[in-house]
């Protein structure tokens, strides 16, 4: 039986890319490996698969206690399966906080570091000859992660490691890093067919924050217009997804990433206490600007 290997729920080009990554370097190490996602990638996951060659990696549905799994891109249980600690979990490879609630029966190999993209932790894990044996397709997705993480070096997450093997990859693959950022963030700004649900949780994380349970959305786009002129009825639909789903707040912030700053949605009054209280922001309306937040791990996680 393959090893498993999967990102976190709405996947997103590091946990998707990442995956295939690390399923080429297992296999290139003779271990049989399968990369998964656990949803539908966004428009710009899609854009980096076609562009480098890749078919869309399974949807995996379930696993059970015979699976043997690597989990990449995350180690928070609540945002893998609710069964996850019943697998055989033999590697996990993360640039996040230490979240806790994963066990596991045996040993396994952690590799948790304060990079800007799980690629970037991937690449630093291999040897010279892993990277000189590696395909361009291959370091092209790895490439993809870590200009998506960043945001083309914008983000705050962002070392110099990054940049580093940014630059190197790009060298070797002879790629203008600058107009391959631009096609991959027009891609992820390409939503106007999604429905408001599908943007509130397609780049959506779950954390408990002081006792409170909350969604917390991001939307990265070069085209924030495109999302903010569906107000009224993204407002609507925040209220409707934090009943459905129990919460006690779903924050959504759509991130420009041109301009480096967030439009923070404010649906209601226990939001606006959190605007201001986190963010020292004023609302005057539905929609409070908040410039250079562009990180959810640095930036907005980090204030609540």
């Amino acid at each position: 039986m393959s090893v498993k290997i999967f990102g976190h729920k709405s996947p997103d080009t590091d946990a998707t890319a990442s995956a295939l990554v690390w399923a080429w370097y297992l296999n290139n190490k003779g271990i049989d490996a399968k990369a998964y996602v656990l949803g539908t990638p966004n428009t710009e996951t899609l854009f980096v698969l076609k562009h480098w060659g890749f078919e869309v990696p399974d949807v995996l549905e379930k696993v059970s206690e015979t699976d043997k799994v690597i989990i990449v891109d995350t180690n928070n249980p609540k945002e893998l399966f609710d069964n996850i600690n019943d697998t055989q979990i033999i590697q996990i490879i993360d640039h996040h906080k230490l979240v806790g609630g994963i066990h596991t029966n045996a040993p396994i190999d952690i590799s948790i570091k304060p990079l800007a993209s799980c690629a970037s932790v991937m690449f630093t894990l291999m040897t010279a000859a892993d990277i000189e044996a590696m395909p361009k397709a291959i370091k092209g997705l790895m490439l993809s992660c870590i200009l998506s993480d960043t945001l083309e070096f914008r983000s705050p997450t962002t070392t110099d490691k990054d940049k580093e093997i940014a630059l190197l990859l790009s060298t070797q693959l002879d790629i203008d890093v600058k107009q391959y950022a631009i096609q991959m963030f027009e891609a992820k700004s390409d939503v106007s067919h999604f429905s408001d649900e599908d943007l509130i949780k397609m780049d959506s994380k779950k954390y408990e924050v002081g006792g409170k349970k909350y969604r917390i959305s991001v939307l990265e786009t070069t085209a924030p217009n495109i999302v903010l002129d569906r107000k009224d009825s993204i407002l609507k639909t925040i209220e409707n997804v934090k009943l459905s789903e129990e919460l006690d707040e779903v924050l959504l912030f759509v991130i420009d990433i041109l301009n480096e700053e967030a439009t923070f949605f404010v649906p209601n009054e226990s939001v606006k206490t959190i605007a201001e209280n986190s963010f020292k922001a004023a609302p005057t309306s539905e929609l409070v600007v908040l410039p250079g937040v562009v990180s959810r791990k640095k930036q907005i996680i980090p204030v609540l």
